[in-house]
């Protein structure tokens, strides 16, 4: 079922009030690639009665129509941060939104966690608490950098005025939120929440102050790298920043999910839909992307250093079963609008699925080296074995027509894992491949690549080649898509000329896939383009921070001399017949 939006649902189950009330910046659609939905359905499994409210109008009544819960209100900007949803890396408005009806990007605000905990305060005076959660909340839970301000912010706790925040997933601890609520215990300690308090506790790990790292920027480095080295589950301390005359209080993460815990998640029902109310406004282009697709686990230890992955979902992978997995595929098959094709079997990185390292399982991830950068680090033990397995279970399924692995790959693991590897490769060519596989080297130039967290092209080129030779061989029409960034701190106009002739002379392409940089909260490429600092070696990093010269940079690879000067050598998707017939 759906969970109720209006009152006459709740009439039909007999609820005269809600327990917990999830506003969202986007529109509901029930599905559990929906972050609102899990924890709507979960919460409802836990025995409350929960609604949700998606992308209130903040000038209007909307927010009251389903009442006042009697626990909480739980409050999301949505499935991506509100700013980087509605404006580009130029700071212009975007247009499009793939989480609103219509597809227009009218109806999510700037900055929506705070805009929607404003609207309910400004409506329901003396409220019961505001929890703020979602990835908007999960990265600006401490003093942060802000792009669009240009200048460093405090908590959103703060400047939402809310009682708490839930950081990362927090299916679990959103539960024990609501029972300690309903029962009238404490909450204080529940693990990953984080709350304002008069005084800071006295086992509390203290960060500078807020009023200091917004001014000094060596200060916010060190509260960075200590922010940092406290986000896993088996290690962190308790933190405390002061904010204002009170302290945010960061307690350590919840240990990751089990596989049962994940597998449980995933046995919710969803109805994969729109929920009737915002249909009625129009299609939502994202449901098209999710509908049928599978998630086979969370988390990603690749932490390059312009992702935040790994501070919000974690580092450390959690993987379903098998038998969950191919179960929620016989549901898909079953959907009566189901075509035959499974758009995506992934999770952040399709191949993260199946091995962990088991230090850092029991003593929690290195705080001197990375697992991928600058190589695969040997304790990993890469098997793609049981991801195989998984892949071919699925294809037995007898509805099941084709199926896509649509998330990007890491294809320095597939070359590092010397018993599986070409195995998977061979897998995903033969089968799982829709005319392009996705990859995203971001760079080819060293000095770029450091800053990034990414490995050097010397890999990239070993893989084109294997999957190129694997191609012919199977007789197929497809190609790798090459996802680059550029005027990310460490590269300048000159490291993108050379990345162009890294393309036409390596990889013999005229690259499509090319963004801007843009900073975000909770990442160290955020901390260098804020800093103009390398936070490892303390050495000054350039940084282009002037529009038009960001552009320029962008324009290097797909301007008007780019395009003329490059020749298309890899086929277009539509012309791919050959490749079409064999999958």
């Amino acid at each position: 079922m759906f969970l109720p939006c209006t009152r006459a649902e709740m009439q039909q189950l007999g609820w005269d009030r809600l327990d917990v009330i999830l506003v969202s910046g986007d529109a509901y659609i029930d599905s559990p690639f929906i972050g609102v939905a899990v924890i709507g359905k979960l919460l409802v499994r836990e025995g409350f009665r929960v609604g949700i409210i998606a992308q209130p109008d903040p000038a209007g009544t909307d927010i009251a129509r389903l009442g006042e819960p009697l626990l909480f209100w739980g409050i999301s900007g949505g499935s991506v941060d509100s700013m980087v949803a509605n404006r580009t890396a130029s700071g212009k408005r975007r247009k499009s939104d793939d989480y609103t009806p219509g597809g227009r990007n009218t109806r999510r605000p700037d900055r929506a966690v705070i805009a929607y905990a404003n609207l309910i305060r400004r409506h329901f005076k003396n409220t019961v608490p505001l929890v703020l959660g979602g990835i908007e909340a999960s990265l600006r839970r401490l003093a942060h950098y802000d792009y669009w301000d240009n200048r460093v912010r405090r908590s959103i706790l703060f400047d939402a005025k809310a009682d708490y925040l839930l950081y990362g997933m927090a299916e679990r601890a959103v539960a024990e939120l609501a029972h300690a609520l309903a029962d009238g215990r404490d909450v204080t300690g529940i693990l990953g929440l984080c709350f304002a308090a008069a005084e800071r506790p006295p086992d509390a790990l203290i960060l500078p102050e807020y009023a200091t790292v917004a001014e000094d920027k060596q200060a916010f480095i060190a509260m960075f790298q200590t922010f940092y080295d406290n986000n896993d589950p088996c290690t962190a301390r308790l933190l405390a920043q002061r904010q204002d005359s009170r302290f945010l209080i960061h307690n350590p993460p919840q240990p990751p999910l089990s596989t049962d815990e994940l597998d449980a998640i995933h046995d919710l029902e969803f109805e994969r839909e729109v929920h009737p109310f915002d249909g009625q406004s129009g299609p939502i282009p994202a449901l098209a992307t999710i509908r049928f697709a599978l998630t086979t686990h969370r988390g990603c230890y690749g932490e390059c250093n312009f992702c935040a992955i790994a501070i919000h979902q974690g580092r450390t992978i959690q993987e379903r079963s098998i038998e969950s997995i191919v179960r929620e595929a016989r549901i898909l098959a079953a959907h009566p609008g189901f075509k035959g094709i499974i758009a995506d079997v992934g999770g952040p990185t399709a191949n993260m699925f199946g091995f962990e390292c088991a230090k850092k399982l029991a003593r929690g991830a290195c705080r001197d080296k990375r697992c991928l950068y600058p190589t695969v680090c040997p304790s990993l033990r890469i098997d793609h074995g049981r991801l195989i397995t998984l892949l071919r279970q699925l294809r037995q399924i007898k509805q099941v027509k084709k199926i896509a692995v649509a998330s990007g790959i890491r294809h320095d693991l597939i070359l590092a894992d010397k018993k599986n590897g070409l195995a998977y490769l061979r897998e995903l060519v033969r089968h799982h491949v829709s005319g392009q596989l996705k990859i995203a080297p971001e760079h080819s130039e060293p000095e770029v690549l450091a800053t990034m967290g990414k490995p050097g092209p010397e890999g990239l080129l070993r893989f084109r080649d294997l999957f190129m030779r694997l191609t012919r061989e199977e007789g197929l029409d497809q190609f790798l898509t090459y996802y680059l960034i550029a005027a990310h701190p460490g590269c300048t106009q000159a490291s993108m000329e050379r990345l162009r002739d890294f393309c036409r002379q390596k990889l013999h392409i005229r690259p499509r896939q090319v963004q801007l940089f843009t900073p975000t909260p909770c990442t160290w490429s955020t901390l260098m383009y804020w800093t103009q600092t390398d936070p490892w070696t303390g050495a000054k990093c350039f940084v282009e921070k002037e529009a038009a010269a960001r552009e320029r940079q962008k324009s290097v690879l797909t301007g008007p001399a780019s395009r003329s000067n490059t020749p298309a050598t890899q086929p277009k998707l539509a012309s791919s017949r050959k490749g079409r017939q064999r999958k």
